[in-house]
């Protein structure tokens, strides 16, 4: 425990928690430190500083107390805040759902870039949807659109249905295409999918919080981490239109072999995209007209 005795204020505790948690190997201990004390004070971003002075009321310091020995036990930051920033979107996460990353938003402006050029009335699907957050993205950014999603882990599958509440997306059970309905044969102008990309040798090296407490369902890609997706780009011709864009997050070092699987499978314009920091991150092709 910290220990914050009646009085603290924000600035000492900011203080208490960094050291909390960089003492329990937290990479980003401040600003980790920092999202935890604005989320117990319901502050927006940046808002501490106007607060620095002031005595930590005593809820806040309670709750502050047992999101700090939760994080320093172990549980991703994202569990114990109970959810993701994702675009301008709080996606709310917990134990069984993987954590949307920055990158897939990424991949989700991309996907919604390439449905708002298709002729309308446009439909799109996410595949292995998690958390719901692509899906979400989506629906945001192309109100009109016909957005299905589909997830097979069940422990995922309700934290979709949270956070797709009543955004009039079909949200349905079962193995990437497998539970699509048949009249969607040919007529999908999207396709946007984040599979599991990590080769299974690698999974031991994740991060203790990814490795312990995200599903492996969503990690393990196989031996090379692209057994999802080429069961992906397999099956994605007999649903997609014609010009219609299959849009994916891949690892960084899997552009080559992710763009050699789209060309055997009949794609054009195949290309591999960086993400912020310039790491390869997506790769996107178009079935043919």
């Amino acid at each position: 425990m910290i220990g914050l005795e009646p009085g603290t204020t924000v600035a000492d505790a900011l203080r208490r928690v960094t050291a909390r948690l960089a003492a329990a190997g937290c990479v980003s201990a401040e600003a980790e430190a920092r999202w935890l004390l604005e989320e117990v004070l319901e502050l927006p971003a940046g808002g501490l500083a106007a607060r620095r002075g002031e005595p930590l009321p005593p809820p806040a310091a309670g709750a502050l107390e047992a999101m700090v020995e939760r994080r320093a036990g172990g549980e991703p930051l994202q569990y114990v805040i109970g959810w993701a920033p994702f675009g301008s979107l709080r996606i709310e996460v917990g134990e069984g759902v993987f954590v949307p990353r920055p990158e897939t938003e990424l991949v989700a402006d991309r996907a919604a870039r390439h449905l708002r050029a298709a002729a309308g009335p446009a439909t799109a699907v996410d595949l292995c949807t998690g958390s719901g957050a692509i899906a979400c993205f989506l629906r945001e950014a192309v109100p009109d659109a016909r957005l299905l999603a589909t997830e097979v882990d069940r422990a995922a599958l309700a934290w979709a249905r949270r956070n797709l509440g009543d955004r009039d997306v079909e949200l349905l059970e079962g193995d990437l295409d497998e539970p699509l309905p048949e009249e969607l044969h040919g007529r999908i102008d999207v396709l946007v999918a984040n599979v599991p990309y990590v080769p299974s040798g690698q999974i031991p090296l994740l991060p203790h919080d990814v490795r312990v407490h995200e599903p492996p369902v969503a990690l393990d890609g196989g031996a090379e981490g692209l057994d999802v997706f080429a069961r992906v780009v397999e099956r994605a011709g007999r649903w997609l239109a014609p010009g219609g864009w299959l849009v994916c997050e891949i690892g960084d070092d899997q552009g080559d072999a992710a763009t050699a699987l789209l060309d055997k499978a009949g794609f054009e314009e195949i290309a591999v995209m960086p993400d912020l920091t310039g790491r390869i991150r997506m790769v996107e092709g178009r079935w043919p007209r």
